[in-house]
């Protein structure tokens, strides 16, 4: 690298700004004969909700505030709502959710916000990521609203966040990882396999595409796929394409694995045996370097999150990514895990899009970070001398 029903904004300081939530409003006025959307929990539509009763004791000024995606607004009876990434803001309310679980100050209503914001990749729909160009199409727009301190901390899939992050800005913290399989969603089929060929398969991403010609290259591939979860099995259901591929963790996100026709495992395509970095959505969160008490405490909250089995792989797969200069056209995998011994297990290929040209390697070593990031970059400089001249000329 989302669901759907109302999020209702607040004013602060006299201006409308995207103190938004929970629920779906992507899918209004498209529902779906055979596939289901959900929205999200109805305790996350009431964090969400901005609307200020008298009658509910809350803290006036956030102690926190979190900064995720969301893309147009839109006005119904007077009132904005966000069409939002949901998938973003599921992953924004969870990161709510253990704060709140983990710090007593930050359980009182209000203590926390979840800021919305519309970034360049939300705002241009039309083009495949690949055509749009420059890196942080998801990001950009909200690393500068941390910088400028209009948010303390951000949320981000970990797809998103380009090899190189903005000045002044750090990865301190990563939530547990999620399964990183793919899930195959069709009408008519149960795997990649059974599609007969000349069918379409719908995805935004070049590694997929890559894998799917690479062992199906008798189906078409649709890229420029794109739009939230709800968005894309409408598509489908619509018969625009006749299968499409999501990543598993996103609908386990957002409920709605009901979707789901069949997971595909690491051996049933040579692509989708090494992992996968685009497809990992375990949430990142970026925080300012700053010395003010402020910024200590927002330190210790993030501290307090940290999965540090989940920080150690994405270490090892952004030394490799960095290593490689990737960008979203350059389909890359990487996957990082510990062994049932306790050792750190890095599989990595760059391929053509088209899929005719894969180039692969793998490293064992410790599970020390030192060594990890070395495994990651010694994996990255491998390929790079393995590709012949132009490999690389996207």
């Amino acid at each position: 690298m989302e669901t759907l029903a109302s999020s209702i904004c607040t004013t602060h300081g006299g201006g409308l700004v995207n103190f938004c939530g929970g629920g779906s409003v992507c899918v209004l006025g498209f529902p779906l004969q055979h596939l289901k959307t959900q929205a999200l929990p109805d305790s996350k539509k009431k964090q969400s909700v901005g609307v200020i009763k008298a009658s509910v004791a809350k803290t006036e000024v956030a102690l926190l505030r979190i900064g995720t995606r969301g893309s147009s607004s839109i006005l119904i009876h007077s009132l904005q709502f966000i069409m939002e990434s949901t998938l973003a803001l599921a992953q924004a309310h969870e990161t709510h959710d253990k704060l709140m679980a983990s710090h007593s100050e930050l359980a009182e209503e209000g203590a926390i916000k979840i800021v919305v914001i519309k970034t360049t990749g939300d705002k241009i729909l039309s083009q495949p990521l690949a055509d749009i160009g420059g890196k942080g199409l998801f990001t950009k727009e909200i690393d500068e609203a941390l910088i400028n301190g209009d948010i303390d901390i951000a949320v981000h899939s970990r797809k998103d966040i380009p090899t190189y992050l903005l000045e002044k800005t750090i990865l301190p913290c990563n939530l547990q990882r999620e399964d990183v399989r793919d899930a195959f969603i069709s009408l008519s089929t149960s795997s990649l396999a059974e599609l007969p060929a000349g069918n379409v398969v719908g995805t935004a991403s070049l590694r997929r595409k890559s894998q799917i010609l690479h062992s199906y290259p008798l189906l078409k591939v649709v890229e420029n796929f794109r739009g939230n979860v709800q968005t894309r099995l409408r598509k489908l259901n619509e018969g625009v394409v006749q299968a499409t591929l999501l990543a598993l963790a996103g609908l386990r996100r957002l409920s709605m694995t009901e979707n789901v026709t069949s997971v595909l495992s690491f051996d049933e395509m040579q692509l989708l045996r090494t992992g996968l970095l685009e497809l990992h959505v375990e949430e990142m969160m970026k925080k300012c370097f700053s010395s003010d008490l402020s910024s200590m405490s927002d330190a210790n909250y993030l501290a307090s999150l940290n999965h540090e089995e989940t920080r150690l792989a994405v270490a090892c797969e952004r030394a490799f990514l960095k290593t490689l200069d990737g960008s979203c056209r350059t389909p890359i995998a990487g996957y990082a895990y510990k062994d049932e011994d306790g050792n750190c297990i890095f599989k990595g290929l760059v391929t053509s899009p088209d899929g005719t040209r894969v180039l692969e390697t793998s490293r064992k070593g410790s599970y020390v970070f030192e060594d990890m990031v070395m495994m990651g970059k010694d994996a990255g400089k491998e390929l790079l001398s393995m590709a012949s001249p132009g490999f690389f000329d996207f």
